[in-house]
């Protein structure tokens, strides 16, 4: 069968797609979490763990797909995971109790990680260090509309049909994506590594990349920058909904005006990139987002909850967001082209990981006020830049 070429737009458009799984898989029943807890009749930390056990095992299963596609390919590695994906999203529109449902998104996650690590293992094996970082930047501004969508479609699904109906949805899309691999990806990995998934072929690849110091920066860097994103994600529906009042379809638009941000940080770097350098980018990015990051903290301490107070400051802390993200993982993976997906793994591991322990610790810290999330966004966006600035940046300089 004659596929397109690896670096075709339909191809582009499908790792986008991939690489949307984890944001479509969290933002779009974000509106329909204080709706679970009512219908369950359990309470927020319990609800909160549909969010943070996926969390958990998507960052776990990162560390499996990487080095698999590094052995086997990026092609069958990527139709075993979404398959898994469609019967987990299956599982959870029909989840009789919280602890199925927790269950079926802890699947949903095993499924869905494939996604965003082996499509960008494809996107370096196909356009090297430098180009990969202007096509991520490009694909993030395109993938940016999963989570401005995925809230302001989960809210309208849960005014009219309840949290089921959201869950029906992401089925509809992996069985898309699963029709779409088949169709359209060929196989991109050519340096596959036989030894890739043996004990000793892991423990050296990992090895190697931790003895990276600019690899152990930007992970750093990436993963407090995710940080900012899942404190949003995971205070953002209650303080919105319960503490400012608005009802679950206007907390959809409020939550997709901050992806305005994002698309115009992603936007900025894909033109950018080669001019200004990556490094440059980042610590903008991470600077920027550490100024909105402390002003959203300060109105939350002031008493200050408001749709301005906790919109506002997030947008602009995303368009930094959108300058560090895909020059960290270009930045990251660059430099292995022959662990492209092992080093991805590891990457995604670490923001996932550290995401996950956020989103706990944001969902237990909850007091009915907006200080705990206004002021987990302002450490992450504060310690993306001083991982940036102490361990990349002075590496950089020697160079």
């Amino acid at each position: 069968m004659n596929r397109p070429r690896p670096d075709s737009v339909a191809v582009a458009a499908l790792l986008t797609m991939l690489v949307a799984f984890g944001p479509v898989s969290t933002d779009m029943y974000l509106p329909s979490l204080p709706a679970l807890v009512a219908d369950f009749r359990t309470d927020v930390p319990t609800v909160q763990l549909t969010l943070s056990a996926f969390l958990v095992a998507f960052a776990v299963s990162m560390l499996a797909y990487g080095p698999l596609s590094d052995r086997f390919g990026r092609r069958p590695v990527l139709l075993g995971a979404i398959a898994v994906y469609v019967v987990a999203s299956v599982a959870c529109a029909l989840a009789p109790t919280i602890e199925w449902l927790i269950g079926a998104r802890v699947l949903q996650a095993v499924g869905c990680c494939a996604g965003p690590v082996l499509g960008r293992a494809v996107v370096r094996d196909v356009y090297g260090r430098e180009r990969a970082a202007t096509v991520l930047s490009y694909m993030g501004t395109a993938m940016a509309l999963a989570p401005a969508i995925g809230p302001i479609a989960g809210g309208w699904l849960q005014v009219a049909y309840g949290w089921q109906a959201t869950f029906w949805v992401l089925t509809a899309f992996s069985g898309l994506a699963l029709v779409g691999v088949l169709l359209l990806l060929d196989e991109t990995n050519a340096h596959r590594n036989p030894h890739a998934t043996s004990v000793r072929g892991l423990v050296l690849s990992y090895r190697s990349l931790l003895s990276h110091r600019g690899y152990v920066g930007y992970v750093a860097t990436i993963s407090a920058c995710y940080s900012v994103i899942f404190c949003f994600i995971s205070g953002s529906a209650f303080v919105l909904i319960e503490v400012v009042g608005l009802s679950a379809d206007l907390y959809g638009l409020c939550f997709a005006t901050m992806v305005i941000g994002y698309m115009s940080g992603t936007f900025a770097s894909g033109r950018l990139g080669r001019r200004v350098g990556i490094d440059r980018l980042i610590l903008t990015g991470a600077a920027i987002s550490t100024a909105a990051g402390l002003a959203m903290a300060g109105f939350a301490w002031a008493g200050e909850a408001t749709v301005a107070t906790v919109v506002i400051p997030q947008v602009v802390a995303m368009l930094g967001v959108g300058l560090v993200f895909p020059n960290c993982q270009a930045g990251a993976i660059g430099p292995f082209p022959t662990m492209a997906g092992a080093a991805s793994s590891l990457l995604g591991f670490s923001q996932m990981g550290v995401a996950a322990a956020v989103g706990m610790a944001i969902g237990h810290a909850f007091d009915g006020t907006a200080r705990p999330m206004a002021t987990g966004i302002a450490l992450a966006s504060l310690l993306t830049f001083l991982s940036f600035r102490l361990i990349v940046w002075p590496v950089r300089e020697r160079r």
